[in-house]
């Protein structure tokens, strides 16, 4: 990989380019699925390629391949140079970066077990299992399973000098269950909705979910969610769970600070930002428990945005975006921070393949725990309903206006949980959102969730992230009834 990404970076500078780096990527992934007893999806794929990124005559150029060859990978390189120079022809100003050190290192996530030494037999098995424990459950109309696996090697080196190595390996898995009934459909997911949980972990990781044991569970609960009483219209208390709320940092804090959309650099997918560079330091995000990191190191946890360095070579760190309500930070390149005036970039570029330039992507962006138990939240809570799992989402572009919708939820009357609630939703503007909290519990309550699917650009890279949360109370909240679908 090295001498390859050398090949590059010689030509590069040859051809006169001012900086130039390489991403040597190779890229291994598992899929599988299955639904009412059969497999769905059994797709593994592998693929290996260069990306070589140059600036020459002050303009980006980039170019790809998976022809690895010196003289392939020396015309790539060229090209990406050539790419430049016609880029420059139309630029308004030369490209900046801010300063970085170089580094030469290794780097690659803890794990236990290989998923990719499990044979896939014996996984399909385990999703067979949970399958079939969900459809025991009357009334069931669908039961469905996943599992995906991916591992990336990346060899990176640039003109400053550094040389990285790195090795992340990621599983997830998660089950559904699905019952239609006069003319209604309601579904409950576990872990989490929309593929599970997925973390930089091994096989490991599946196993302790217990989807078999969990199975019946969710199964139950979908078709007894047919009788439950609608979710009550109005404004309340509403307690979130901690998937729910980590979609919820997702959507409403991760993209709005990622400050290439700020700048206007990217619209093309899912918009904007409202978080203009007026309201850094100044604008009251939310209410004075609030507070957010991103934070890429693995001593924050091993989530989808962790890593050792981002794909520009700069080093993970933990960021300030949000400090006791008050917005600190954004997610920065060494371009964009360059464009700000910070001293460093915040080490957020990241690109799903060889083939895709990096771009600014969400890290883990956490909130980090308060102080409460679980109980004793529910037990001070008079009046409020609980929601749990997301179902849908509906955001602006400019990511203010929200209105999500979840699995399922119960009402808290008097401290307790009385009855099970179906098709809830709530609504909101971000900042009025995050202002009414005013109850996190404590880490024991915490979970690193992960995203594996976030989209962004054009083309558009799908991307993993992390969002850490525990359960939280919100006040005044508008809520009323989703539609089931």
């Amino acid at each position: 990989m090295e001498q390859i990404a050398n090949w590059a970076l010689d030509t590069a500078v040859a051809r006169g380019a001012s900086y130039a780096d390489a991403r040597v990527v190779e890229l291994r992934q598992r899929e599988l699925s299955t639904k009412n007893g059969q497999v769905g999806t059994l797709l593994e794929s592998e693929s290996l390629g260069i990306g070589i990124r140059v600036i020459a005559d002050g303009a980006w150029g980039f170019a790809s391949t998976d022809r690895l060859a010196r003289k392939t990978v020396e015309a790539c390189a060229a090209e990406a140079v050539a790419i430049a120079r016609a880029s420059a022809l139309a630029k308004k100003q030369d490209v900046v970066l801010a300063p970085e050190q170089a580094y030469v290192d290794t780097w690659q996530n803890p794990y236990i077990k290989d998923p990719f030494r499990i044979p896939v037999e014996r996984q399909i098995e385990l999703l067979l299992a949970a399958d079939a424990e969900m459809r025991r459950v009357p009334g069931v109309t669908l039961a469905e399973g996943s599992m995906l696996f991916r591992r990336i090697e990346q060899f990176f080196a640039s003109t400053l000098g550094s040389r990285i190595h790195q090795v992340k390996l990621q599983s997830g898995a998660g089950i559904v269950a699905t019952s239609f009934a006069d003319g209604e459909i309601q579904r409950r997911s576990y872990p989490n909705s929309f593929g599970g949980q997925h973390a930089l972990a091994g096989y490991e990781l599946v196993e302790s979910f217990d989807l078999v044991g969990q199975a019946p569970r969710i199964a139950e609960e979908a078709v007894a969610l047919h009788k439950a009483e609608p979710c009550p219209e109005g404004v309340r208390t509403i307690l979130l769970d901690s998937s729910q709320l980590a979609l919820q940092i997702h959507e409403s804090i991760g993209h709005p600070i990622e400050l290439d959309r700020v700048l206007g650099q990217e619209a093309n997918f899912a918009g904007m930002s409202f978080l203009t560079l007026d309201q850094l330091n100044r604008l009251q995000y939310g209410s004075e428990i609030v507070n957010v990191v991103a934070d890429a190191r693995l001593v924050h946890g091993q989530g989808l945005g962790t890593f050792g360095y981002d794909d520009e070579g700069v080093p993970a760190q933990c960021t300030e975006i949000i400090r006791n309500g008050l917005f600190t930070g954004y997610l920065t390149s060494r371009e964009t921070a360059a464009a700000i005036g910070a001293a460093r970039s915040g080490g957020t570029m990241r690109a799903e393949s060889w083939n895709r330039l990096p771009i600014i992507r969400m890290t883990n962006v956490s909130l980090l725990p308060g102080t409460w138990k679980l109980d004793e939240l529910i037990a001070d809570t008079d009046d409020g309903i609980w929601m749990e799992t997301n179902h849908s989402w509906s955001i602006d572009d400019r990511r203010h206006h929200f209105q999500f919708s979840t699995e399922i939820a119960w009402e808290i009357r008097g401290g307790r949980k009385v009855r099970m609630l179906k098709n809830p939703s709530y609504s909101g503007l971000t900042t009025e959102f995050w202002n009414s909290c005013d109850a996190i519990c404590a880490r024991e309550h915490w979970t690193l969730w992960g995203t594996p699917n976030c989209g962004k650009g054009q083309p558009m890279q799908t991307m993993g992230t992390g969002h850490g949360a525990a359960p939280a109370r919100f006040r005044n909240v508008r809520v009323g009834i989703a539609f089931s679908k």
